[in-house]
Formats: C-alpha cells, structure tokens, sequence
C-alpha cells in the first residue's frame, strides 16, 4: 500500500467512525497520520456543508445548522466533544493527578455537560446567523483549520500520559509531517479567501488562534502538556472561535 495512503487512512479511522475496507496499518502509520488531519477535517466540513445545504432546502437555516452539526456529530462519534466535555470535568480538579483522574472517567460531570451544552449552542447560533453561502463555505475551513490547530499543540507541547488515545503521537510528530498539515490548512486558507473575501480570511485565522490559544492556557499550566481529551477540546474550541469571530465581523 502506497505510504501517504495508508496514513491517510489512519487519520481517517482516528478521527472518524465512517468505516473503511479492512487495512493492514502499522504505528507508524498512525504516528504519522497528524499530516492529514486537516485534510480529514476539510472532508468532515464538506459533508456538514452537504448537510447544512439540505437542511436548509428542508426548513430553512436553523435547522441547517442543526443538521451541519448532526452530521459532523455522526461522522466522529462525538469524538472530539468528548474530549471537550472531559477537559472541562478535570478543570475543577485541586491537583494534576486527579484531573488526569477525572478526565479518563467516561462519566459526565456538571462542567463537561455544561462546557457541551455552551458550545454546541453558539455553533448553531452562529451558523443559523450567517449568509447561507458564507455558511457552507466556513465549514470546510473551520473543521479544516481546528484540526491543524490540534496539530499544532502536539507539535508545540508533550502527552503527558502514560498511554491513551493519543499515544501514536506521544513522542511529536516529524517536521514533514507538520509541514503537510500546514500546507494543507494554507490551500484552505487561500481557498476561501479567494472564494469569500481576504478580510473574512484573516478574521477567521484570529478566531482560530484566540480559540487555540484560550484552550491551551485552560490545561497546560495544571498538566504540563496534552491529552488526547485535550487535543479534542483545541479542536472543538479552534472551530467555534472561528464562527465567533466571523458573527462579530458581520
């Protein structure tokens, strides 16, 4: 099986629970597959897109927005959500062993819900609130470039577990791997902005980072580094921080 290929089917069956054919894929596969994170996020936004498109022929943009969500909810599992509402369960922990504690109880606490119930409230919110072609336009981007911004922190900071999900890349990840990502999250970048305008562009890339950049001031001074719940919640957080910061340039 050609290499680049098979890593791509890696961050496929990591990042998304739509089956592929039975593969043979090794842990350097997965090791490597952060390179095509974002290009399985574009893939993700383009089918909420496709949702958002129906959803809106249906009954109009609110339930549009509802639809993009549910879609994108199907195509992960609700993976990255997880991780979201389980950063936010271990944020009230008094010390870093027993957030890490908390944080692997698969039970759902008052600030996880909460955390979730927020979130996926001002997606909606803000999808119903846009332009309907601005709408199935950012989408793409947004699950594009919160996957790079997950890339990033593995790139930036250290797993501080002893095993979990996130342990193909405990150790990093390799600069061609990071360059690809980068590369791709760029093409969406410059896609978009040719497509909607410049200014929109650059609006959303400051709604990315401040979304980057508040997540990791959430875990990295109590843990020291990422868990695979926390790369979820730099996911999740990346994106919203991008529709945000577009409502409030409209």
């Amino acid at each position: 099986m050609n290499r680049s290929f098979a890593r791509f089917c890696a961050a496929w069956i990591f990042l998304t629970r739509i089956p592929l054919p039975r593969l043979a894929l090794d842990d350097a596969d997965f090791a490597e597959a952060p390179r095509h994170y974002p290009l399985v996020g574009l893939i993700i936004g383009a089918l909420a897109a496709a949702a958002y498109v129906v959803g809106n022929w249906l009954a109009g943009q609110t339930v549009a927005a509802f639809a993009a969500l549910a879609a994108t909810l199907l195509a992960t599992g609700a993976f990255h959500e997880d991780g979201l509402a389980d950063l936010f369960d271990g944020l009230g922990a008094s010390s870093r062993e027993h957030m890490l504690e908390i944080m692997r109880d698969s039970r759902l606490g008052t600030f996880g819900t909460s955390a979730l119930f927020v979130v996926l409230g001002l997606k909606v919110a803000a999808l119903a609130s846009m332009p309907f072609l601005l709408a199935i336009a950012v989408l793409p981007l947004a699950h594009g470039l919160s996957r790079l911004s997950a890339v990033v922190a593995i790139a930036t900071s250290r797993y501080v577990r002893e095993e979990g999900a996130a342990k193909p890349v405990a150790w990093g990840i390799s600069r061609g791997a990071l360059a690809v990502a980068m590369v791709t999250g760029i093409i969406a970048f410059v896609a978009f902005a040719l497509a909607m305008s410049g200014g929109l562009a650059l609006v959303a890339l400051a709604g990315l980072i401040l979304g980057h950049v508040a997540t990791r001031l959430l875990f990295e001074r109590k843990l020291g580094g990422y868990t695979g719940d926390c790369l979820g919640a730099v996911q999740q957080l990346s994106e919203l921080g991008i529709y945000l910061a577009i409502i409030a340039w409209l």
